[in-house]
């Protein structure tokens, strides 16, 4: 089985190998390197699908006038299947690359595509980094090559800890997170930020469990419980989000949760009629968000019996196509140039490309888990619930600051 996906992949590649610097009306590639299986697989399908599905709607009114098309490579959640994907997609002339589950992955794919650049000039390849927000990605990290397009953890975290600082009734946190530099940033600037803006709150238990391996929450479930905490701040996503809410519904956990990813697939579920002004949800999208995105968000549940949440898709047809335009070439090398900096309008309003690091800037959301209504209607796995959003942080505020010192090509 493990061979005839490598096959499929290959043959995927192979017919993908025109070059790079594609004129108007041809076709741009974006080898795409997600989990497609193991636990984390459900959210990766969603991903790929998500993808594939705006590079339709894109192929067509970009102002480049290209055609995109994003071939969907399994990296298993490993950083050594990552790495074998990003060669087979190089060595077939690929010069765009997606990636975002796993910050650790990231890292991996960022040093690899660093020295591959610098080794083979003329054959460059950009880092499109849809989900990744790991911050040293865009501090000690950070690349010419590397473009991030979610907020990383700073930047949440002081959106989130903005909006704790006014409840009153949050006095005791316990931090949950998994084991591996996400979840290690989220807990650290969690402390930080906390202690910066509620001094009062007491710290009262931290744990780190291993990445997509965990099946039974309920252990730690009682830990929580037992710590007296109201509150717990978590990174998790996908299985390791879903199965926890599930454990806590079924202990009698009756805490509030801060989260970075309660509306990706099989948390919505997870949760079900449970959890209503209890789980918060800090994002840079949700699911209400009006105009053309809950007209995109139908269209996308109709088609694939599933939910569209990964807004940073969007905004990296947005601003290929607005620096393809602006380079007059697909060529990585000019395409980097042009979005060093580049400022250009999205669903919901005018981001920024800072030239800095690399780090998309842009507003920021906070939503609660709540019945789903006329106001906010879009319910997410059919749950009857939804997000709703209670506050926006625009911009400037959820912005921080940068260490980056960014090399640049000559």
């Amino acid at each position: 089985m493990k061979t005839t996906h490598r096959l499929i992949a290959a043959a995927a590649l192979a017919a993908c190998s025109m070059g790079a610097y594609a004129q108007k009306g041809e076709t741009v590639k974006i080898a795409w390197i997600d989990p497609l299986s193991g636990l984390m697989a459900p959210v990766g399908s969603n991903q790929l699908k998500s993808f594939q599905f705006f590079a339709e709607k894109f192929s067509k009114t970009n102002p480049a006038g290209v055609k995109f098309e994003v071939i969907g490579i399994d990296n298993k959640l490993s950083p050594a299947e990552s790495l074998n994907a990003l060669k087979a997609a190089m060595d077939q002339g690929v010069r765009y690359i997606t990636q975002g589950n796993s910050s650790g992955i990231a890292g991996a794919l960022v040093d690899a595509v660093n020295k591959h650049n610098a080794r083979n000039p003329g054959k460059e390849v950009i880092f499109l980094n849809h989900s990744a927000v790991d911050p040293d990605l865009t501090n000690a990290k950070c690349s010419y090559w590397h473009f991030r397009f979610d907020a990383d953890t700073s930047m949440k975290i002081e959106a989130m800890t903005s909006f704790m600082a006014d409840k009153k009734d949050i006095q005791k946190v316990y931090l949950f997170n998994q084991n591996y530099s996400h979840g290690h940033q989220v807990a650290k600037f969690a402390k930080e930020n906390l202690a910066r803006k509620r001094p009062d709150v007491q710290i009262v238990g931290e744990d780190l469990h291993p990445l997509a391996q965990v099946r039974d929450f309920s252990p730690y479930i009682a830990k929580i419980k037992a710590s007296g905490a109201d509150t717990v701040i978590t990174g998790n996503w996908g299985s390791d989000l879903a199965l926890l809410v599930k454990a806590a519904n079924e202990g009698g956990y009756n805490g509030k949760f801060y989260t970075y990813y309660t509306g990706v697939t099989g948390t919505p579920t997870a949760l079900g009629q449970n959890g209503a002004g209890r789980v918060y949800q800090i994002a840079y999208g949700h699911y209400n968000m009006g105009g053309q995105m809950d007209k995109w968000a139908a269209e996308f549940q109709k088609r694939f019996n599933d939910d569209f949440y990964t807004h940073s898709v969007i905004r990296i047809y947005e601003s290929l196509g607005a620096a393809m335009a602006k380079a007059k070439s697909t060529d990585p090398v000019k395409v980097a140039a042009a979005l060093e900096g580049l400022t250009f309008n999205t669903f919901n309003g005018e981001v920024q490309m800072r030239k800095t690091d690399h780090q998309l800037q842009q507003p920021l959301y906070m939503t609660v888990w709540q019945k789903a209504d006329k106001k906010f209607p879009y319910s997410p796995e059919k749950t009857g619930m939804t997000l709703a959003p209670v506050k926006d942080i625009p911009a400037y505020v959820a912005s921080t600051p940068t260490s980056c010192q960014m090399k640049r090509p000559g």
